[in-house]
């Protein structure tokens, strides 16, 4: 039976529901599961994760491993990779992963494929798909190294039921390096939302919104629907929001079961990044509005008219 190593990322609520989703496709399967986490926050990892079927751990949880820092990453990525003997890697096309893995596969000459969104994996056989094109097709990725990392988007896998399993831990030392690089400083954002990338529903605003005091009035719904709020690229370049709420091709790809774009024209730069959502409700008082092709649901009119009256509604029910 071969090994398959899922690479976990954590928050301060425990493993990101995108590691728990690689860590129930690699369960169901059939394969012997394994895992990896680095840092303090580690060994709650390996504990949560053997719930979700990994038989075995191996984490380093020295607390400089708490701030992403390449070079330390990349050598105990490789040395978890060796010593579990995995032939294949999963994990989350995350900032960090899609700047990490690269690395790592250089240094084992593996085959690494990032930003998929379709898995099927089981005891003997990988099919794995992505999109192409600004989403307008999907490419077939065949892996012909003896390692195969393979990095999926978020919110595109189910999640298994808990059970009470266990992994063994392994304690992996923290290299000595002479790093070329060094964390003076993280500078973390104030929201407690989940990442545009992790969120269930987003709600976004564009152009449409006017200013940035009119994409203010997005604040109630997203606070009413849990919502994590996310922006097109014309008004995170105008100033209104920063960068990190920036949803399309040159932002951040999500796939979250609800997107409501409010005020959005739909240029293909941004539904190349949304495209993936479950359900897209688009508001906008263009009916010719390119969104609305891509929309389950879409609503003609003015968007500080019928944003509040839906903020209301939802209050009302939820």
């Amino acid at each position: 039976m071969s090994n398959v190593l899922v690479f976990l990322e954590s928050t301060n609520n425990g493993i990101k529901k995108s590691s728990l989703e690689l860590l129930s496709a690699a369960k169901n399967s059939g394969r012997n599961v394994l895992a990896c986490a680095f840092g303090e926050s580690s060994k709650a990892a390996a504990e949560e994760a053997g719930k979700y079927g990994a038989a075995k751990a191996f984490i380093c949880s020295d607390a400089k491993l708490n701030d992403y820092n390449s070079e330390l990453y990349s050598a105990l990525a490789v040395q978890a990779i060796k010593d579990s003997s995995a032939d294949l890697v999963l994990a989350s096309s995350s900032m960090l992963a899609r700047d990490l893995f690269p690395r790592v596969a250089a240094k084992l000459d593996a085959a690494v494929t990032s930003d998929c969104t379709d898995l099927e994996l089981t005891a003997d056989n990988i099919n794995v798909k992505k999109p192409l094109y600004s989403g307008k097709c999907k490419a077939q990725v065949e892996l012909s190294a003896d390692i195969k990392i393979v990095l999926m988007r978020a919110n595109q896998l189910p999640v298994n039921e808990l059970a009470d399993g266990t992994a063994e831990v392994v304690e992996l030392s923290a290299p000595e390096i002479d790093l070329k690089t060094l964390i003076k400083e993280v500078v973390k954002g104030t929201s407690e939302k989940l990442d545009l990338t992790e969120a269930n529903i987003i709600v976004s605003g564009g152009r449409g919104m006017r200013d940035p005091e009119g994409y203010k009035i997005l604040e109630p719904l997203a606070e009413t629907l849990n919502a994590t709020l996310g922006a097109t690229r014309a008004i995170v370049d105008d100033g209104w929001v920063p960068h990190n709420m920036q949803v399309g091709q040159t932002g951040k790809t999500v796939a979250p079961t609800l997107y409501i774009a409010c005020g959005i024209s739909g240029a293909i730069q941004h539904l190349a990044g949304m495209s993936g959502s479950k359900v897209i409700v688009a508001i906008n008082k263009d009916p010719e509005a390119p969104i609305f092709k891509k929309a389950n649901y879409g609503l003609v009119g003015d968007v500080f008219d019928i944003v509040p009256k839906l903020t209301e509604e939802f209050k009302a029910i939820l």
